[in-house]
C-alpha cells in the first residue's frame, strides 16, 4: 500500500512539472507576438509621420518641382498609374482614353477611384495652403499601411478626402495608391 501511495505521489509531481513546463512554452509565443505587435504600432506612427510630413513637402514645392517631388514619394507603378489618370483624353503623347486607362490598370488599381484629370493628391488645379487635417490608420499588413486621410485647403475652402496605401520597401515609405473618395 505505501508503495502505491509513493507511485501516485511521484505520478502527481511529474504532471504538475509538465503544466510548467508548458505554461512557459505558451509565453514565449505570445510574448513574441505583443512584442511584434508593437513593433508594427511603431512602424504605422512612423508611415503617418512620413505621410504627413511627404503631403506637406509635396505642397510646398514651386509648380516646376512637383512631378520630381511627386516620383520621390510614390511606387513607381503608382507614379505611371497617376500619371495615366491626369492625362486620360488629353491632347498630349501617350494620353490614353478613359476605355485605354481602365483596361491598362483594371487588374491593379481601382480605376473608378483614380481622380480622372484632377491632380495629384487633390483634385484642385490651384491651393492656396494645404493641409492635413486627419490621418488615421485604416489597416495594416505586412508592410502595407492604408489610412484616411483629410486634406484642407482653407484659402479655397475645400476638403479632400483620401484613402492613401504607404508601404515601406527598401527601408523607405513610399505612396503606393490614392483612392479619392469624392
Amino acid at each position: 500500500m505505501k508503495k502505491l501511495i509513493i507511485v501516485s505521489l511521484f505520478v502527481m509531481a511529474g504532471c504538475k512539472e509538465e503544466k510548467k513546463k508548458d505554461a512557459v512554452i505558451q509565453q514565449e509565443p505570445l510574448s513574441k507576438a505583443i512584442a511584434a505587435a508593437e513593433n508594427k504600432s511603431n512602424e504605422s506612427e512612423e508611415a503617418k509621420k512620413w505621410l504627413g510630413k511627404s503631403i506637406k513637402n509635396y505642397f510646398k514645392e514651386d509648380l516646376g518641382s512637383l512631378d520630381k517631388e511627386m516620383q520621390k514619394i510614390t511606387t513607381q507603378e503608382y507614379y505611371e498609374y497617376k500619371t495615366d489618370a491626369m492625362n486620360v483624353d488629353m491632347d498630349v503623347d501617350g494620353s490614353l482614353t478613359l476605355k485605354e486607362f481602365q483596361d491598362k490598370w483594371k487588374g491593379k488599381f481601382d480605376t473608378g477611384k483614380a481622380g480622372i484629370n484632377s491632380g495629384f493628391l487633390i483634385s484642385g488645379q490651384d491651393w492656396m495652403n494645404i493641409e492635413v487635417r486627419n490621418c488615421d490608420l485604416k489597416s495594416s499588413s505586412d508592410n502595407n499601411y492604408v489610412f484616411n486621410v483629410v486634406l484642407a485647403d482653407d484659402g479655397f475652402k475645400a476638403k479632400y478626402f483620401r484613402q492613401i496605401k504607404v508601404i515601406k520597401t527598401d527601408n523607405k515609405f513610399l505612396i503606393a495608391d490614392v483612392l479619392e473618395e469624392e
